[in-house]
């Protein structure tokens, strides 16, 4: 997979991508990613990206000219064109799994109050949103949905399994608490049925737990 992020600031979306299981996901060829400045195909002597808003408001909204630009130039006949935005559709696990079969996304990045609706109507397949909040920019987003797609990639993760047994595998369930040495720590004590090795009894006792998790921190998700 190649993943190109198109914003004005890619050192923002690079640095947290370039650490830890997504380094090595680039290392290992699993992935390639490249972050690219969108002022690069602004074609003014000052560069601009961003203009007032037709009909008036507050802010300024970036244009179409430099993103239709940069994304003529990137595009192949197999990308997909994802826009961070709050207005977009929730992302969520299973959103990373449709979109890890893609060969190539190009994930455009908003700033100010957006970008220039014509982008959308021409050139994005789908717009997404992180969570129903507002960021300083789409760079952060696009970091957050970059790791979670490349991590569901074959030959990401050490264990392919991994992937499988975290939260929201089951789009219903939380993930079950988690335990490691010492067994005893304070007189904190890890689970007795956890020490068993009765296969059985642990897997209904993760089971359980989960449900008690999800019912705690995200009874939405049992709705």
């Amino acid at each position: 997979m190649h993943i190109d992020i198109l914003t004005i600031f890619p050192e923002i979306a690079l640095a947290p991508l370039g650490e830890s299981i997504i380094r090595r996901a680039q290392e290992a060829g699993v992935v390639s990613i490249d972050a690219h400045n969108i002022r690069d195909w602004a074609t003014d002597k000052h560069k601009r990206t961003d203009d007032t808003l037709c009909g008036g408001g507050q802010g300024m909204l970036m244009i179409p000219g430099p993103i239709f630009n940069a994304i003529a130039e990137l595009r192949r006949p197999d990308s997909k064109v994802i826009l961070m935005t709050p207005q977009g559709k929730v992302f969520k696990q299973a959103i990373a799994r449709e979109l890890v079969e893609e060969s190539h996304l190009i994930i455009l990045c908003g700033h100010y109050e957006g970008v220039d609706h014509r982008v959308i109507e021409e050139l994005v397949d789908l717009e997404l949103s992180i969570g129903d909040y507002i960021l300083t920019n789409g760079a952060i987003a696009a970091a957050v949905v970059t790791d979670a797609i490349v991590r569901l990639l074959p030959g990401a993760l050490g264990d392919a399994r991994s992937s499988e047994e975290e939260s929201f595998s089951d789009p219903n369930l939380l993930e079950a608490p988690s335990y490691t040495k010492p067994a005893d720590f304070r007189g904190l004590k890890v689970p007795d049925v956890l020490l068993s090795g009765h296969h059985a009894r642990i897997a209904a006792w993760k089971k359980e737990q989960a449900l008690a998790r999800t019912r705690v921190n995200r009874p939405d998700l049992l709705e």
